[in-house]
């Protein structure tokens, strides 16, 4: 019996000792893990679409060893320690009904070897309507014959928006020329937008850009931007200016109404301050004008031009360019030599560039009388009259010197006729 007990102790042992030639020595296990993530756009906005890439790495450096003996010989082999992917899901993150999800999953990635890392993309969308705030979607890895990954993702979405402001819009522009507006984009976000485009629309004006393109805008800062309106006719009502934009690949739209009313207004305009009411008949006068630019932004080639069947000198004033608030003044002289008794017309208009386009203002008109008496002028200063005749423009004072002379003239001839008269009966 006790043979027996021994002969099978030592069976077993030689047995153990035999199998284990054969059982692999393992050093490690696996060690997978999600080594980073990105999120692009990094803060997201309800509606968005957002790409996240993951690194998912086999941290194990280890390796395992297998030995086996035939006859004398014994062989190992040392392999390291790799992995294999089952499985790559989102869980998503919800609040109120809405979700932040994933569009797929990933199924039998493969085998992950030990220090090698893989990259995986997922779409992730975030319902309309969102709530702001702070999500964790959690991301899972089915790994066989090692430990499974859960990691959740730290996910911000903000109502932020790019705004726009008038900077300088004003509520009534005039009918004549352009004028400057400017509103300003400000990206109220924690993160860059890019493809910022800004378009103007209104009925009834023309606008210089019809779009501008900023591009990026970066992170809590703003830019002006400036468009020339000109209007098509006049009328009240609003325009707006809308602002696409993208955070990330999707499209966002903002808007500013203003209310724009185009008015019947010369902010270009000759502003007549000495007119003759009445100039003798081939007499002269003078006309002193003088042209306002209450436009914001600088005219070119600025012309003053009279109309009138009387001699005028200069045929044309040229006043060249004009700055915002420029006053500039001009004077012309009206001869009557050409032109019969009565009533005449002189009026004057302004031309002007502003930009590559050109504008006239309306005619500015005033009436005055050729007459066969002295004329006489008046002033928009108030100072007093003064007549003109066939010699030029004459004064009051000369006038009554005129006329004393005449009744000099006529007393020495009654005084002569007398004369004559009494000599002759003398005679007689």
């Amino acid at each position: 019996m006790k043979k027996i007990i021994t002969t099978a102790i030592l069976s077993t042992l030689i047995l153990s000792a035999f199998v284990s030639l054969y059982i692999p020595t393992v050093q490690a296990s696996p060690a997978v893990m999600i080594a980073q993530y990105q999120l692009s756009p990094e803060i997201l906005m309800p509606g968005d679409t957002a790409v996240l890439t993951l690194e998912v790495r086999n941290a194990e450096i280890a390796s395992q060893s297998t030995q086996s003996i035939s006859g004398t010989d014994t062989t190992t082999t040392t392999g390291t320690l790799g992995v294999d992917i089952n499985d790559i899901w989102v869980v998503p993150a919800q609040s109120g009904g809405k979700q932040i999800r994933a569009t797929a999953n990933y199924e039998d990635i493969g085998h992950l070897a030990a220090g090698a890392s893989i990259e995986i993309n997922f779409i992730l969308l975030v319902d309309k309507n969102m709530s702001e705030g702070i999500y964790f979607p959690i991301v899972n890895i089915d790994v066989s014959s090692g430990t499974d990954v859960v990691y959740p993702l730290l996910v911000k979405v903000s109502n932020a928006s790019v705004d726009i402001l008038p900077t300088s819009v004003p509520s009534k522009i005039s009918n004549g020329g352009t004028t400057e507006l400017t509103v300003t984009a400000v990206n109220k976000r924690e993160n860059a937008v890019k493809e910022v485009i800004i378009t103007p629309h209104g009925d009834g004006v023309e606008f210089v850009p019809q779009s501008y393109f900023i591009g990026s805008l970066a992170a809590e800062t703003s830019e002006d931007v400036i468009f020339s309106a000109k209007p098509m006719e006049t009328r009240a009502g609003n325009i707006s200016f809308s602002v696409n934009y993208k955070n990330g690949d999707t499209l966002h739209t903002n808007a500013l109404v203003a209310p724009l009313s185009v008015i019947e207004a010369l902010d270009v305009a000759p502003i007549i301050t000495n007119f003759p009411r009445s100039i003798t008949k081939g007499g002269s006068s003078q006309i002193n004008i003088e042209v306002y630019n209450a436009k914001t932004e600088k005219i070119t080639g600025v012309l003053v031009t009279p109309i009138c069947n009387a001699t005028v000198i200069p045929s044309q004033y040229f006043i060249g360019s004009m700055d915002p608030d420029d006053v500039f003044s001009a004077s012309f002289d009206i001869y009557t030599d050409t032109v019969g008794y009565g009533t005449q017309i002189i009026g004057f208009k302004v031309s002007f560039k502003q930009g590559n386009d050109y504008y006239e203002t309306p005619l500015v008109s005033k009436t005055f009388a050729v007459v066969s008496g002295p004329g006489a002028s008046y002033q928009s200063s108030g100072s007093a009259s003064s007549t003109s005749g066939s010699s030029g423009v004459q004064t009051p004072s000369l006038t009554v010197c005129v006329t004393s002379l005449i009744l000099i003239i006529v007393v020495i001839a009654v005084l002569v006729v007398l004369y004559m008269r009494w000599r002759k009966r003398r005679k007689a």
